[in-house]
């Protein structure tokens, strides 16, 4: 026999302040704390809880006896079902507020690291329509609102194009438009949905496994140039062809058109082979004069003017004269990598994607940078004696490990080696926290900045500069 899940109601409730994965924080009489989703700091508000852990409860604000001075109204029509944005409803100077504190308590109760005083947040000057690059889902089975559910009548309408509800892998919120990323991506996007329809190209669905429409990716570059991929489960020559020609027709400035066939059972990409149909496999992204061919499999910053902000950042943390051998950890297509060449005497990029090395030596030839080189292996693997022996003790090490941060042999080899300065770049800095924790006996925190990179969202990249004791 299940047993009941227990609903408590907590009435007037303050929420006190933002926490982890975009969650706010209450506090429940008994002194638990509770995490909510549908607030912001400030609010005073009823809360029903449904799940209880030991020492917290999750719950949902079900009536609101006053609003938070912190508060704004959101952009888009989706807010409140799409999980892309949850902070949309909070002003930005709040956002960026909440942010820095989050990095700050992180080195301190997780690392207990002493901080020097800390540079402020750099906020982004564009806070809607700064992603480069958007992934959407195609579905024959859209997921409904609660009116449509609870309204007599019957829906006919159930193909959508956009983004999965939370917790729902296979249930697809339509978005009509989205002010993630910059025009013409809405009007594509709502192009190919219509199209579809009114060619009869059947729309995924993930439960039964058929129809033909699954995927669509949009990278608009920094250039202006436009790559798209749309991924089909069923091929059928004619149907695809009729929209590969129509997109063409309708948007001409689509610089890469690609597509793939794709009847396994995930979206993933990076096993597939992707076809080329009309212009170039590949765009450009420009930043300080040098280019990055992006591929659809490429990894580059999804923001891409703030990314230059991020680059400048680590480039002044570093301090670099011209006479410094550089190793750059998890370099990924190794933009830090050449966007610090000049100012270095060499710089070494390791990173364990092959096809991520392949664009940065592909990206250094064609920006003519001679001093750089690029390395593929897992981290942990490369990164030992033989490999610093034949390339040179480093005086700088950048480091932009993936969200779970180094790997403790990693972290153990950079002391080891006891490189004069390390800028340890973060997009989660409860990890970056970990791990510098580990090397706090031999460096000192002497820079930290946090950069926003994501606007309306909790994410937030962090750079510390550490310098031998």
């Amino acid at each position: 026999m299940a047993r009941k899940k227990r609903i408590n109601i907590f009435e007037n409730v303050e929420v006190i302040d933002a926490g982890a994965r975009g969650k706010t924080v209450a506090k429940a009489p008994d002194g638990r704390v509770i995490f909510l989703t549908n607030t912001v700091p400030g609010d005073i508000v009823d809360i029903r809880t449904g799940k209880k852990r030991k020492a917290y409860y999750e719950g949902t604000a079900i009536k609101f006896h006053q609003k938070s001075d912190k508060r704004t109204e959101p952009e888009c029509e989706h807010f409140e079902y799409c999980g892309g944005c949850k902070w949309q409803n909070m002003a930005y100077e709040h956002q960026l507020f909440y942010k820095q504190k989050e990095v700050t308590n992180n080195l301190i109760r997780i690392g207990h690291l002493e901080l020097p005083e800390v540079t402020p947040i750099l906020g982004c000057e564009q806070q809607f329509f700064y992603r480069n690059k958007m992934e959407f889902s195609f579905s024959s089975s859209r997921w409904l609102t609660f009116d449509e559910i609870n309204s007599e009548q019957e829906i006919d309408d159930r193909n959508a194009c956009g983004f999965h509800i939370s917790g729902m892998w296979d249930k697809i919120l339509d978005v009509k438009k989205c002010h993630l990323q910059e025009d013409p991506s809405n009007d594509i996007r709502n192009f190919v949905k219509e199209f579809s329809i009114e060619n009869d190209l059947p729309f995924f669905n993930p439960r039964d496994q058929n129809g033909m429409m699954r995927t669509l990716m949009l990278r608009i570059a920094s250039t202006g140039e436009i790559m798209i991929v749309i991924q089909f489960f069923e091929e059928d020559i004619e149907k695809r062809e009729l929209l590969l020609d129509a997109m063409m027709e309708k948007f001409p400035q689509i610089t890469s058109l690609q597509y793939v066939i794709n009847s396994k059972a995930n979206d993933t990409l990076y096993d597939q082979d992707i076809i080329l149909y009309k212009g170039r496999d590949h765009i450009f992204e420009e930043m300080e004069g040098l280019k990055f061919k992006i591929g659809p499999k490429s990894f580059y910053q999804t923001n891409s003017e703030q990314a230059y902000e991020l680059y400048k950042i680590t480039r002044d943390f570093a301090g670099l004269t011209g006479d410094e051998l550089v190793y750059d950890l998890y370099t990924g297509t190794g933009t830090i990598a050449q966007f610090v060449a000049k100012k270095a005497k060499k710089v070494i990029g390791v990173e364990a994607v092959p096809d991520a090395i392949a664009d940065a030596k592909l990206n250094a030839q064609f920006n003519k940078i001679e001093n750089v080189e690029f390395f593929a292996g897992d981290m942990k693997d490369v990164f030992n004696d033989t490999f610093i022996s034949t390339h040179g003790k480093p005086d700088v090490i950048i480091t932009d490990p993936p969200r779970d941060g180094m790997h403790k042999n990693v972290v153990a080899k950079i002391l080891e080696i006891s490189p004069n300065k390390i800028v340890y770049v973060s997009c989660n800095s409860a990890t970056q926290a970990r791990d510098l924790a580990l090397m706090k006996h031999q460096y000192k925190i002497t820079k930290t900045q946090a950069v926003d990179m994501f606007p309306q969202t909790h994410h937030v990249e962090n750079v510390v500069l550490l310098e031998k004791i």
